[in-house]
């Protein structure tokens, strides 16, 4: 494992859609799985959002202009909207292709998170 921030990640391999990742849904629902790849590229994405978001804050604390404050905020919030689609697409991926015990995906509990985002 190597140490990027302080959080521990695995080395990289071979890219695999392999689902490996389980994160709580919609309170005590069951998890869904999210792909070592899409997770991957979510974490990434959420990060470079971090960024801008600390970069935005110092721009603030430095009582920098509106005009140039306001396009890097809206920059922040698109990025994060970004991942959130982007988690929603893997779970739906997961769902159709890996249906519960029952034979059916839930997909009103995804729509419920697509619209969350919209």
């Amino acid at each position: 494992m190597s140490q990027q921030r302080g959080v521990a990640k695995p080395a990289p391999t071979e890219k695999s859609a392999t689902p490996v990742r389980r994160a709580p849904v919609l309170g005590d629902k069951e998890p869904v799985t999210i792909s070592s790849d899409d997770l991957t590229a979510i974490v990434n994405r959420l990060r470079r959002a971090e960024g801008q978001l600390g970069a935005v804050i110092r721009m603030l604390e430095q009582g920098r202009d509106c005009r140039e404050v306001v396009p890097q905020i809206a920059a922040v919030s698109k990025a994060l909207d970004k991942a959130g689609f982007a988690v929603v697409a893997s779970s739906l991926r997961e769902c159709v292709t890996h249906p519960d015990a029952s034979g059916s995906a839930d997909l009103a509990d995804l729509e419920k998170l697509f619209l969350a985002l919209a």
